[in-house]
């Protein structure tokens, strides 16, 4: 099983409208960066534990537990022009962007805040925390999430 870290900022696609969604299941769409989409597309794995980040908000943080529900498969809201996330040179016969379906697991007790993580010496590793990491999507460790679990 691997464990990720994906960000959204609440007043986009927050944690409760995961919980609004039919079966709390809902695609994780519009991600239109390389690394990010590689990690979709080939390194998500079904069951997979992912944290659900609020990010570009008062008190970003951890705020939720999801799960993998749907491994990679290409990103429909890139054809179409309708779409927020519509990409003119994404085809469907060659998709250039992928997603995963992710299902709400739990709700924290409490968001645990950027700041906190920043001073976790045990997190000095963990992406979110790297200067200059603006990636939507990244790993965890093993140790990291059991770590971060902790916390709460």
């Amino acid at each position: 099983m691997n464990y990720w870290l994906m960000k959204s900022e609440p007043d986009t696609f927050g944690i409760d409208d995961l919980c609004n969604k039919p079966d709390r299941t809902e695609h994780w769409d519009g991600v239109r960066n390389y690394q990010a989409r590689n990690m979709m597309r080939d390194e998500m794995k079904l069951g997979d534990q992912v944290f659900f980040y609020h990010s570009n908000c008062d008190v970003p943080g951890i705020v939720g537990i999801m799960e993998v529900v749907r491994e990679g498969y290409p990103d429909f809201t890139a054809f179409d022009p309708d779409d927020k996330h519509f990409d003119p040179k994404s085809d469907p016969a060659q998709p250039r962007w992928f997603m995963v379906d992710v299902r709400h697991v739990r709700t924290l007790s409490r968001t645990i805040t950027l700041h906190e993580l920043k001073q976790k010496e045990e997190l000095a590793d963990l992406a979110l925390v790297r200067r200059g990491n603006r990636l939507s999507i990244m790993p965890v460790s093993k140790q990291q999430w059991n770590f971060i679990r902790s916390l709460e």
